[in-house]
This record gives structure tokens, sequence and C-alpha cells, in this order.
């Protein structure tokens, strides 16, 4: 791997194409991996390093990833707005047209032209980070006890989170101590008070008519921290049709320790003796 300083301007995008990356996801999520905790970026910051990856496995293959346009016009037909729901209060929506516009929708759901494209919903399980804190609180959904995403048994972990859902867990000094207020003994400890909504939700997507968030959403305090997306929540774990089906190159970005062949090999040994 190579280190680059941020410069103004700099996106995830801009830098895959610049250093010929295959795409700003395997960017985003190898440096996220191999940086230390505090460093970790859900947009690049103009002054910090990146962690670069070298080897034929990160670069370009000159693949075509946009959506095509039939792709495009599903995915403004599946905005999904429980306030039109004739479902009654307190009901999972478990059906399967539900879980086709999630499939739809799961990375946010925009064409590639919009912000949102390539972003995952954040569900109550996920973390945000404070510019100003320490500690990275989970969510606490308020807004509505409904919809949920990729879970269809109803957990309480995939509620989706709202515009309106600023309540954290734990609800007291969620982030630990707080960077504006230095005192000769340390920092004092957090007071979290949100500045209204959520901004930069996802607007086409809607839970009883409030829009859900996505990894770009983020929130001011009232102390003046800036609140923002560590993680979306939605990490899954892979079955063995999910390995047998996976792409030993892209799989070697997110689990580089491990020879992912080998892995895959030995997944169908196992398999094969299991029968």
């Amino acid at each position: 791997m190579k280190n680059y300083v941020i410069q103004q301007g700099d996106t995830f995008s801009s830098l895959a194409q610049q250093f010929k990356l295959k795409n700003e996801g395997i960017l985003k999520t190898y440096h996220n991996l191999h940086c230390s905790e505090e460093d970790i970026m859900q947009e690049p910051v103009p002054g910090k390093k990146i962690l670069i990856p070298e080897g034929p496995q990160f670069m370009d293959e000159e693949i075509d990833s946009q959506p095509s346009a039939s792709q495009e016009e599903s995915t403004e037909e599946g905005t999904y707005d429980e306030s039109t729901s004739e479902q009654p209060s307190g009901e999972n929506p478990s059906s399967e047209k539900t879980e086709e516009k999630q499939d739809q929708k799961d990375k946010g759901g925009e064409s590639s032209s919009g912000p949102h494209d390539g972003k995952y919903f954040v569900i109550q399980k996920g973390t945000v980070q404070c510019n100003q804190g320490f500690k990275f609180p989970k969510f606490k959904v308020t807004s509505h006890q409904k919809h949920y995403w990729n879970n269809k048994e109803g957990e309480a972990d995939y509620l989706a989170v709202t515009e309106d859902d600023v309540q954290l867990d734990p609800p007291a000094q969620p982030f630990g101590q707080c960077k504006l207020k230095p005192t000769s003994g340390g920092y004092l400890p957090c007071a979290y008070a949100a500045a209204g909504k959520w901004q930069k939700p996802y607007e086409k997507v809607k839970v009883m008519g409030k829009s859900c968030l996505t990894e770009i959403s983020e929130l001011m305090c009232t102390t003046g921290g800036k609140i923002t997306i560590l993680k979306h929540g939605q990490q899954s774990e892979a079955g063995k049709s999910n390995v047998a089906s996976a792409k030993s190159q892209e799989q070697q970005v997110y689990n580089p320790v491990i020879n992912f062949d080998e892995f895959k090999a030995e997944t169908e040994e196992n398999e094969a003796e299991a029968w």
C-alpha cells in the first residue's frame, strides 16, 4: 500500500480514478480496514492521509458498473412510503414485494449521478461518530416500529433509521467526552442535543412519511459537533451459496489476510464430506 495526502476537492471516486482502482468502494473499504480507528472516513478529509491499495486485484478491469436504464427505472418505481401502506400499525412488512423493493434500493437506490448512489440504508444497530467526541453510539429508532431493512423476522436491530431518529444508545453522554469543552483536568462529558432532524436523508424512500438515512446523512449537535454515520449496520454473514458465487479478487479486498480461493475450496470440500 501507499499513502496519499487528501487534497481539497478529492472524493473517493476521483481518487479511485486517479490511482486506476476498480471502484471507489474498494478504496474506501481498504482504507477503513487498514487504518487506525480515529482515521476511519466516510468521506475524504483534506489534509489527512488515505491508504491506497496496490496490486492487480485492486486495479481497474474496465468493467462497466453503471446501472442500466431498466435498473434505474425499477429503482424509481421502488420508492417505499409507509405513509401510503394499508398495513395495520405494528405489522412487519415481510411480503415478497417489500423484499424486492429493498433489493432494488439497498445501496441508496438513486441513479448514478445522485449523492446516495452506492450508499447503504442505515439500521438501528448502525453506529455514528461525532467529530468532537471519542465514542461511537448506536441508534435508537423511535419514529416507527414498522419497517426493517433485509430482515423479514422484524428484529429490532434492523429497524430502518429515519430523519427523525435523533436519539442514541446510550442516551447519556453518547460520545464520551467533548473536545469543545476542554478544562485543566481534561475534557468535560458530552452533552449531546440534536439540532433538529438529520440532514441529507434519502428523500425518495420514506417510512411513515419520514425520509430514510443512508451513509452520507449528517446531524449537528447544539454544542457544535458534526455527527456522521460510522457504520450503516448491514454487514451480513456469507453462507455457502454466497461463498461459491463470490469473486475471489473482490473478496480479497474485504478479507486481505485470507486466501479466498483456498477458503472456497475448503468450503466445497467440507460440504461434499457432509453428504
